[in-house]
C-alpha cells in the first residue's frame, strides 16, 4: 500500500481511506455483516485511515467500526471522526455544536463507542457560527495535551478559518468535498492548505455514487438523501449522467473502469491528497483499490478535463439549507 503524510505534522495514512458513514444508513439500509467485512478486507488491503462520525447512523457507525476492530492492534488503524452534527430521534438536523464543552463530552461518547483510549484525528464536521473557531480547536487542544487525541483536523471550512485554527494548535488535514466535479478547493482553499502544511482528505471523490458509473436515474430507495440531493434531480441528473457517459469512454481507453478514472484522478492532484472513498461492499472496495494502479498520463488528464470540465456539473453539492453552513462555500 502506498502511503501518504497528513500534513507536516500529522500521521502516515494509506494512500485511500475508507469513509464508512454509507455503513449506517444515509444511502438507505446496509448489511451489518458486510460492512464489517468490507472494514476488515479495506484493513486487510493495507487500509488504515478510517473516517467516521459521531453523528451517522446517532453513534450506530462507530459503534460499528469498534466491533470491527476488535482484536485489530491499536497502531494499526488511523481513526479519523469528526463531531457536532445534532440529530433528533426522527434523525433530523437540528444543528451543530462546538463549544468547548461539548467538544469534550462529544469526544468521551466516541471513545467509548469506538472502544479505543484515543483518537487519530479529531474535527469539527462544521464551524459553528456562534463559536470562535479558536474556542472549538483549543478545546481539542486541551484534549491533545491529556492524551485523548493525536492531531487535530477541520472540516468544511474556508481559508480565513483555516489560518484562525492553524494559529492555535497544528492542523494535520482539511477534510472536504473533492471530485471532478466539486473541485471548489481550487479556488484558494487547496493553496492555503499548501502554504500552511495541511493535508487533504477528500470525501465525495465519486460524488456518492453519482460518477462511479453504476448510478442510474431514480436509483435512490427510502432513507436515501439522494432523492434530495439537487445534482439527482430530474434535468441536473440528466446533466451529470451524461458528463459520466464522457469520462466513461476515456476510461474505456484506459481499460479501467470510471469509478477508477475519477479516483485515480483526486490522487493525481498532489501528494498531499488522500481520497476517501465510502464503499459499503467489498466488490466496490476491490474496485477503488484497483484506482490506485492507475497513473494517469498528460494527455490522460487532458482528455478527463475535457470531458468533465470544472464547473460543468448541474446543481450544488447540497441542498441550500446544508450550503449555507459551509464555511467553505463563503
Amino acid at each position: 500500500m502506498q502511503m501518504r503524510q497528513l500534513g507536516k505534522t500529522g500521521p502516515l495514512s494509506s494512500a485511500l481511506g475508507l469513509g464508512c458513514m454509507g455503513m449506517s444508513g444515509m444511502y438507505g439500509p446496509s448489511e451489518r455483516a458486510e460492512s464489517i467485512a468490507t472494514i476488515h478486507a479495506a484493513l486487510d488491503a493495507g487500509i488504515n485511515l478510517l473516517d467516521t462520525g459521531d453523528f451517522y447512523g446517532m453513534g450506530h457507525n462507530e459503534m460499528l467500526i469498534g466491533e470491527a476492530l476488535k482484536g485489530v492492534p491499536r497502531d494499526k488503524v488511523v481513526l479519523s471522526v469528526k463531531f457536532g452534527g445534532l440529530r433528533d430521534p426522527a434523525g433530523g438536523w437540528t444543528g451543530f455544536d462546538g463549544r468547548p464543552a461539548a467538544v469534550k463530552n462529544f469526544l468521551a461518547y466516541t471513545l467509548q463507542r469506538l472502544g479505543v483510549d484515543h483518537i487519530d484525528i479529531y474535527r469539527p464536521a462544521r464551524l459553528d457560527a456562534n463559536v470562535p473557531i479558536e474556542d472549538t480547536v483549543g478545546a481539542i487542544a486541551d484534549m491533545v495535551k491529556a492524551g485523548y487525541v493525536r492531531h487535530i483536523g477541520l472540516s468544511e471550512v474556508g481559508s480565513a478559518t483555516i489560518r484562525r485554527a492553524a494559529a492555535v494548535h497544528p492542523i494535520v488535514d482539511l477534510q472536504i468535498e473533492y471530485s471532478l466535479i466539486s473541485r471548489g478547493i481550487e479556488d484558494g482553499i487547496l493553496a492555503t492548505c499548501r502554504e500552511l502544511g495541511i493535508g487533504i482528505t477528500a470525501y465525495g471523490v465519486l460524488s456518492r455514487g453519482l460518477i462511479s458509473g453504476h448510478w442510474q436515474k431514480d436509483s435512490a430507495g427510502q432513507g436515501d438523501f439522494r432523492a434530495f440531493s439537487p445534482r439527482f434531480q430530474t434535468g441536473n441528473v440528466d446533466q451529470n449522467l451524461a458528463l459520466v457517459e464522457a469520462l466513461r469512454k476515456v476510461a474505456d481507453a484506459r481499460k479501467v473502469s470510471v469509478a477508477q478514472i475519477a479516483i485515480a484522478w483526486v490522487a493525481a492532484q498532489g501528494e498531499d491528497i488522500v481520497p476517501l472513498v465510502g464503499a459499503r461492499r467489498r466488490d466496490r472496495l476491490a474496485e477503488a483499490l484497483g484506482a490506485l494502479d492507475v497513473t494517469l498520463t498528460r494527455d490522460d488528464l487532458a482528455a478527463i478535463e475535457a470531458a468533465v470540465p470544472k464547473d460543468a456539473a448541474a446543481g450544488t453539492r447540497y441542498a441550500a439549507a446544508q450550503m449555507a453552513h459551509l464555511d467553505s462555500e463563503h
